[in-house]
């Protein structure tokens, strides 16, 4: 049990040091002045951009949803595929997460923009185009794409572990294809489902550089109010730290509700 101890000493320090003095330092600048005196003026102002927090979580709820539903399928197949196989395609898709995340979002620029790739092929066989970039569609087009790798590697690691065996005795007791996957299927795999709902929902509610660049500043997002708090001309730390701490409790309270789908409640949805 010492030599336990001994070794996590360093994941507790590195705890420590970046996520409870880094929450410290945000607690301290939302509840207090410039001059150092306490306050809850800077959170209860927060409210002042409730339009912008409730736009940033249907963006990243539309987001998550628009992953889920392609990431769901293209994990299952890889998932009854030969290991090789399906690991080696899982490996192709998580490729574009090495390119650096600005360089990615640059490139949709590219290709969304008005004279970009896109309108120029449907220039090319159509002869009409799309009006994307700067717009919503144009942020949750980057933002699903650079956050579809998650949902994929959480849902491919929880299918990879379905017995085959349950959904084959399934079957043979005459379970339909959508039964087998109502029954079977979907509950085993709501632990994938969960995670990877929380590993895109967490970054898509809080991101700033796609908003920026592929929303054309006009879509502004909670990331790109925090950021203009902090860095931008308007500075003021204190009340950026307090939208960061909303932001937190929001981001908590959207876990804690997912959580209460977890996998033990829906696995015993089996018996």
């Amino acid at each position: 049990m010492n030599k336990l101890k001994v070794l996590s000493l360093p994941y507790m320090m590195w705890v420590c040091l970046f996520t409870v003095v880094p929450l410290i330092i945000v607690l301290f600048f939302a509840l207090t002045t410039e001059n150092g005196e306490l306050t809850i003026m800077n959170v209860s102002g927060v409210g002042r951009y409730f339009s912008v927090i409730i736009k940033s979580i249907l963006i990243a709820g539309v987001v998550t949803l628009a992953s889920l539903l392609v990431a769901y399928p293209f994990s299952y197949i890889l998932s009854q595929m030969e290991f090789k196989t399906g690991n080696f395609i899982l490996f192709i898709s998580l490729l574009p997460m090495w390119v650096n995340f600005l360089l990615r979002a640059y490139a949709w620029v590219t290709i969304l923009e008005k004279n970009g790739l896109l309108n120029r092929v449907l220039g090319f066989f159509f002869s009409w185009k799309l009006d994307i970039i700067n717009t919503k569609m144009a942020v949750a087009i980057g933002m699903v794409y650079n956050y579809l790798p998650f949902m994929v590697l959480a849902l491919f690691s929880t299918m990879r572990k379905i017995n085959i065996g349950m959904i084959e005795a399934a079957q043979d007791l005459g379970a339909s294809g959508f039964g087998v996957f109502r029954k079977v299927i979907l509950p085993l795999s709501m632990p994938g489902v969960i995670s990877g709902v929380n590993m895109v929902f967490v970054p898509a509610v809080s991101t700033f550089i796609i908003s920026r660049m592929l929303g054309g500043g006009s879509n502004m997002l909670i990331g790109d109010l925090i950021d203009m708090q902090f860095l931008g001309n308007i500075y003021n730390p204190h009340v950026g730290a307090a939208i960061s701490l909303v932001l937190m409790i929001l981001i908590l309270l959207c876990m804690s509700l997912m959580n209460q789908f977890g996998s033990e409640d829906m696995e015993g949805k089996l018996i």
